[in-house]
């Protein structure tokens, strides 16, 4: 990396805490809390001497503008109202959406900004003279508007996580301990090479009196023997000295691991911020674009969350802002009929309440429409004619897919898509959604959720040829069966065993499934052998009998949340990484009791939806080598697992970009790429439309494996030349291999 790269690097990371320390300051003035303008102030002194030193003139003529603007203010020249607040922000996100596109190219910065704040500022302060620009407003070039950052915006996050030191330090201190715990081991190996030694040596000496030493009987056959006893009773204690050192070492290994395991998972909690933090700009973006004034109030994303789980609550949580800006903006004339200022309020705040994260968005719009939705309701046949609903029940129904009351479709609402994305999201977080009216008007939305992972003892299991783990507390006890306990009832294996029910014995005929048929295994046959190692699963006051193909052991790990793939919630609730990067799904006991006691287990239709475009640009050559593109390491990992147990051969990368690099090197040849939609940098159809723009890559089969299932993503896909598009609800793995083996 050169120099430049390196200040870039480093000024990436200072203008954001600048940023955020002026975004904490306008907080707290919207609030009435004491701020501090001082500090305000030289923020944005500093982030222009920064930018300065960068070479970065349009961050530095933007924040020349703020530091006026904040020294107006400071000094009682200059109101906070509305306007500056406005421009203000508009700055802001204007600079944190410019370095963000530095990693693609040369933006632009523009020019609505710096027109902004000189419409607050006084003359003198805004003359071109005062401050460094390289366009003047009224110039063409500053008159041009640039697109505005994409909603999800900061396309780099993805790729730096912010630790803080404290943690840092501790697993640096965890690991020294580990490095001297295992120092100790190389004393311990010397030990045992000197104990070899001494052996061979005795070894020699006995054959040698073999072959023609004196008698035992004899004076020097005695003194022969006693040397030899010695030298045993010598070896012996050493033996015993080692074994001791041994099991000293191995606790101080054991313990020194556990450290550096408790540090590292700890660095898994990051601040809500690298999730969430680019929200508010993008909200205010949005809201620009659609002539509309919003304030958003940002509140405790400082706080420590799993990182898979604010992966998979981003979306969500963008749906739900889109939501209350959609839905809850009013005409500036309809709110101060009402004593409502101007423009929109919309709270966005994370806290953590016991063990359980809390996320919530109100806002003072118009509130829910109760009668719209119960008219909508009835439409689509929730409420009967005459079925009656009060406002709790009727706030449920907006969850449902394609619930809507917008009448017309814009970019912020209307398809009814957003709130049953959040619904579907906390499901398979194990967690709830409330909707509700506030007083004395405006609307909030809550989410519930837990609020870590946990470390659980697991029980790992092989079944249809996959690993998969279950709750050990779940595991009742084991079986083995022998041929004459296996009858059947209504054509299914049952077995008859004695269980208690805590009055005392009795026996259950209960039947028997294999955990491969269960999950829909291809190598699976359906049948149940008596050799076959058996657990009594228990959840509740149900029972079944799980036969497994190999009992593995029993493991206390991090239960990390269901990923994208594979997150049934009515089997899985979570993974556990096994190894340095294996992931297994975990079972959910009461999902597989349910699915053990349905009549017919493999005939289930497949959840997932394939769509396919037809003959298009499939080649048909069977090919071997497959790429998958994903921005998530566990659904990376199991798509690999997936398709390598196949016998594909698999390389991976991290996001769009990544891929489209790699296959411009031609690193090696690909024959099929697995692609997510959402991604950081480059999106799956951003790849896509690349890819089909590149005469080279043009006819490469392409498989879009998504979680985004609507009709209008689908059509887009399968539009910019996807071979299949496949949706994760449900995510079935035969139908994955299956799209690939007819695309191969």
């Amino acid at each position: 990396m050169d120099i430049r790269q390196q200040l870039l690097a480093a000024f990436e990371a200072e203008h954001r805490e600048h940023l955020d320390a002026i975004r904490g300051g306008l907080a707290a003035a919207a609030e009435d809390r004491p701020v501090d303008w001082n500090d305000v102030f030289r923020r944005a002194h500093s982030l222009k001497g920064a930018s300065r030193a960068v070479d970065l003139p349009p961050v530095e003529a933007v924040a020349h503008r703020l530091e006026t603007l904040f020294e107006q203010i400071k000094g009682g020249e200059r109101l906070l109202d509305r306007d500056a607040l406005a421009a203000i922000h508009l700055a802001l996100d204007r600079i944190e959406a410019f370095v963000a596109g530095m990693k693609d190219g040369a933006p632009a910065m523009p020019a609505d900004a710096l027109a902004a704040l000189d419409q607050c500022l006084t003359l003198a302060s805004a003359s071109p003279a005062a401050s460094p620009q390289t366009s003047s407003p009224g110039s063409p070039a500053a008159q041009r508007r640039e697109p505005a950052p994409e909603p999800v915006g900061d396309a780099g996050r993805q790729a730096v996580l912010r630790v803080p030191s404290v943690a840092v330090e501790a697993l640096t201190a965890a690991t020294h301990g580990l490095a001297n715990a295992l120092s100790g081991q190389a004393a311990i190996g010397e030990g045992l090479a000197q104990i070899a030694t001494a052996a061979a040596g005795l070894r020699k000496r006995v054959e040698a009196m073999r072959s023609g030493a004196p008698a035992l009987g004899s004076e020097r056959g005695r003194a022969d023997l006693g040397e030899l006893e010695s030298a045993l009773s010598a070896i012996a204690r050493d033996a015993l000295d080692l074994a001791r050192r041994q099991r000293s070492g191995t606790a101080a290994v054991e313990t020194a691991s556990a450290r550096v395991r408790d540090e590292t998972e700890r660095l898994a909690l990051v601040p809500a911020e690298t999730a969430f933090g680019g929200f508010a700009r993008s909200l205010r973006e949005m809201a620009r674009e659609e002539g509309r004034e919003v304030e958003v109030t940002v509140r405790g994303l400082d706080l420590p969350v799993d990182r898979g789980m604010l992966q998979a609550l981003r979306d969500p949580v963008l749906h739900i802002l889109r939501n209350a800006l959609g839905h809850g903006a009013e005409t500036p004339e309809a709110r101060r009929k009402v004593g409502k200022p101007d423009a929109l309020s919309i709270l966005f705040e994370v806290e953590a309440r016991g063990s359980r994260l809390v996320i919530g968005v109100h806002d003072d719009g118009r509130g829910p429409d109760l009668p719209a939705i119960e008219a909508r309701a009835r439409e689509r046949g929730l409420l009967g004619p005459g079925e009656s609903a009060n406002p709790e029940k009727l706030l449920t129904f907006v969850f449902e897919s394609g619930f809507s009351t917008a009448r017309g479709v814009d970019t912020l609402s209307g398809r009814g898509i957003g709130l049953a994305v959040v619904a579907e999201a906390v499901d398979r977080l194990r967690g709830s959604v409330r909707l509700s009216a506030r007083e004395p008007y405006g609307t909030s939305l809550v989410l519930n959720l837990p609020l870590s992972a946990a470390r659980r003892p697991v029980l790992l299991v092989d079944g249809g040829g996959t690993t998969y783990a279950l709750p050990s507390a779940a595991a009742e006890r084991l079986l083995r069966l022998a041929p004459s306990d296996i009858g059947t009832v209504a054509g299914r294996p049952v077995a008859h065993v004695l269980v208690d029910d805590g009055k005392g014995q009795i026996e259950l005929a209960l039947p028997i499934v294999g955990l491969g048929d269960l999950m829909g295994s291809a190598e699976s046959d359906g049948s149940v052998s008596a050799k076959a190692q058996v657990i009594l699963l228990r959840c509740g006051g149900r029972r079944c009998l799980l036969s497994v193909d190999a009992l593995q052991d029993v493991r206390t790990l991090l239960v990390l949340p269901a990923p994208a793939i594979g997150a049934d919630p009515s089997l899985i609730v979570g993974t556990v990484v096994v190894g340095s990067e294996t992931p297994v799904l975990v079972l959910d006991p009461a999902g597989l009791i349910a699915r053990a006691e349905t009549p017919v287990l493999r005939s289930r239709p497949s959840s997932t939806k394939a769509y396919f475009a037809g003959p298009g640009t499939m080649p048909k050559p069977r090919r071997s080598t497959i790429l998958v593109v994903d921005d998530s390491i566990t659904t990376r990992t199991l798509e690999k697992s997936i398709l390598e147990a196949a016998g594909y051969r698999v390389v991976v990368c991290v996001d769009g970009q990544d891929a489209l690099d790699r296959l411009r090197a031609e690193i090696e040849p690909v024959d099929l790429v697995v692609a997510d939609v959402e991604m950081p940098r480059l999106d799956g159809f951003g790849l896509l439309k690349a890819l089909r723009a590149e005469p080279s890559l043009a006819t490469l089969p392409i498989i879009l494996m998504t979680s985004r299932g609507a009709s209008e993503d689908v059509a887009r896909g399968l539009e910019l030349g996807a071979d299949a598009y496949l949706t994760k609800q449900k995510f079935d793995q035969r139908e994955l291999l299956e799209t690939v083996g007819q695309l191969l």
